[in-house]
């Protein structure tokens, strides 16, 4: 009777499990099911939210618009740049046969030692001038020094001791790429690749060779335009605008690095507007992979158009780091335009030295937050004197355009087209203002070597013209003359006690104004192989010195 009584009992309690788990009452079978999850009916809905409010009557007359659903996650943004790549061959196929090798030869003369180490002129493989800041002439190169100099040297006593011994001449070999930007020929480049070399080979895609010529060239933005002859249509590479570029966006990189032969590599833009030290720097970031011979190459985006043109990279060994810098194209297209008008950049001048606004320096002219500008100096004859423009003004904006930094207002100013008056809002004192600025012309200054073509006719210094810049640079009070701008070591400036910052007045009792004059008359001395007399400037005081010619020494 009992047994018969405990197996009802088990029956009945487990029957109510069941129905208790079936019900959701307890998390056993079926709790996890779909089912579970399926919404309830909507009477059931009604029961189970008693509480929840009626929607409210229509207003006659006030169009209620029905509720939207949340988005789904990724969901693209309107207009926002959407799409999978799946392969970049497409876009290679049709980039790449614009895109050429830049081969380029240099004839160096230097002073060297008949006994002594003696470096290389730099291989084709190398690259410190990738580096950013690099400025020279001749191509991607090696790291080594030229013969006869650098410091640390075992034979420098030696070499001071027997005088600098003869002349030798060697071919500088470098390399880099570029771009076909017009199908008669005309080639975007590198200053830095092309700005100094003798001979310019350039390989085309096909494996034709031509010579080209340089149209012209840019050491403010690293820009070079060169240009082969040819009857042929060259295929051409669109370019974009790298304004709307953003930061995310896919891009391929392609050049010759190493010499290896026409590559491509891809990669993101990684940042936009970097600074890396000069006057006009906005460049393109990118992690694509860029190596000693790239340089010139194009920057291109997804649309097959040339965004930028590839020109450093940040690296201590030489190679790819994953830090690559690209011209934006935009800055290029500018640039080149003016190179093929004009063979040269004009470029606007405000005449004012000019400096970063800290937070201190923020609070102490009362500004809210650190922005604009900071004058530092102000020519009383430039257009930004003359203007009104004084030292401690802060300048916020110019000609419409907000300075967030001082590395904005160069590069405005060098767009703005000469003798255009600008509005230029400053604060002085706490008080806004804005004065009308007659924007005037950058000069350019004229660079020069003293050496004469003869071995060993090297003075081993270079002038330039006085520019306004150049006489803030040195403090220079005169425009008469030339200043010295560089002296080498142990050269026969430098023997003559010569020292950047001198003004030289004459030379041989003959008054130099330009450079060309200079040029001329050092020439003349040179030729003639007779110790020269050099009436120079110095602060406040003149002197005369004399320079020996190169033979003569030791």
């Amino acid at each position: 009777m009992v047994k018969k009584i405990a197996a009802i009992a088990g029956g009945v309690f487990i029957g109510l499990v069941i129905a208790f788990a079936r019900a959701g009452a307890f998390p056993f079978w079926g709790s996890n099911s779909d089912a579970s999850k399926a919404p309830s009916a909507p009477t059931q809905q009604a029961q189970a939210n008693p509480a929840e409010p009626l929607p409210a009557p229509p207003v006659p007359g006030v169009h209620v618009a029905p509720p939207t659903a949340p988005a789904e996650p990724n969901t693209p943004e309107p207009g926002e740049k959407v799409g999978v790549i799946t392969s970049f061959a497409p876009l290679v196929k049709k980039m790449i046969p614009a895109v050429v090798s830049v081969n380029v030869v240099q004839d160096v003369k230097v002073s060297g030692m008949p006994f002594g180490p003696q470096a290389g002129p730099g291989d084709d493989n190398g690259g410190g001038d990738d580096d950013p800041g690099a400025q020279g002439g001749g191509g991607d190169q090696g790291g080594a020094m030229p013969p006869g100099g650098g410091g640390g040297d075992p034979f420098d006593q030696l070499r001071r001791y027997f005088g600098q011994g003869g002349q030798r001449e060697y071919k500088q070999h470098g390399l880099g790429s570029g771009v076909i930007v017009s199908p008669d020929g005309y080639i975007l480049t590198n200053n830095h690749v092309v700005g100094n070399a003798d001979e310019i080979h350039v390989t085309l895609q096909d494996r034709r060779e031509f010579t080209a010529k340089v149209i012209g060239k840019d050491a403010k933005t690293d820009l070079g335009l060169i240009k082969i002859d040819t009857k042929d249509a060259l295929p051409v590479a669109p370019l974009g605008d790298s304004n709307t570029t953003d930061v995310g966006d896919w891009v391929i990189a392609i050049g010759n690095p190493f010499n290896v032969g026409m590559t491509v590599t891809a990669g993101i833009v990684s940042a936009k507007g970097r600074i890396l030290g000069g006057d006009y720097d906005d460049f393109i970031q990118t992690d694509a992979s860029i190596n000693p011979g790239n340089s010139g190459g194009p920057l291109i985006n997804t649309k097959g158009e040339v965004i930028g043109i590839n020109t450093a990279i940040y690296s201590r060994t030489g190679a790819n780091n994953g830090i690559g810098f690209a011209i934006p194209i935009d800055m290029a297209r500018n640039v080149m335009d003016q190179l093929k008008a004009h063979g040269r950049v004009v470029r606007g001048w405000l005449g004012v030295e000019i400096q970063e606004v800290t937070p201190d320096l923020a609070q102490s002219f009362g500004l809210p937050k650190p922005e604009g500008a900071l004058v530092a100096s102000a020519d009383k004859d430039g257009p930004a004197g003359k203007g009104g423009i004084e030292r401690g003004d802060i300048v916020l904006s110019f000609n419409g355009h907000p300075v967030d930094d001082e590395h904005e207002l160069p590069a405005l100013v060098a767009q703005t087209p000469i003798n255009q008056k600008v509005p230029v809002e400053v604060v002085r004192n706490g008080k806004h203002m804005t004065l009308d600025v007659t924007i005037g012309e950058r000069k350019e200054p004229q660079v020069a070597s003293a050496k004469a073509e003869t071995p060993g006719g090297n003075w081993g210094m270079q002038v330039g013209d006085i520019t306004p810049e150049i006489a803030q640079q040195f403090h220079l009070e005169g425009t008469k003359g030339v200043v010295i701008q560089k002296v080498a070591p142990d050269s026969p400036s430098a023997e003559a006690g010569l020292q950047p910052g001198d003004v030289v007045m004459e030379v041989n009792h003959d008054k130099v104004a330009t450079v060309s004059d200079f040029v001329a008359k050092a020439k003349d001395a040179q030729t003639n192989k007779k110790p020269a007399l050099l009436l120079v400037q110095r602060g406040g005081a003149t002197l005369y010195t004399v320079i020996k010619p190169s033979e003569a020494q030791g």
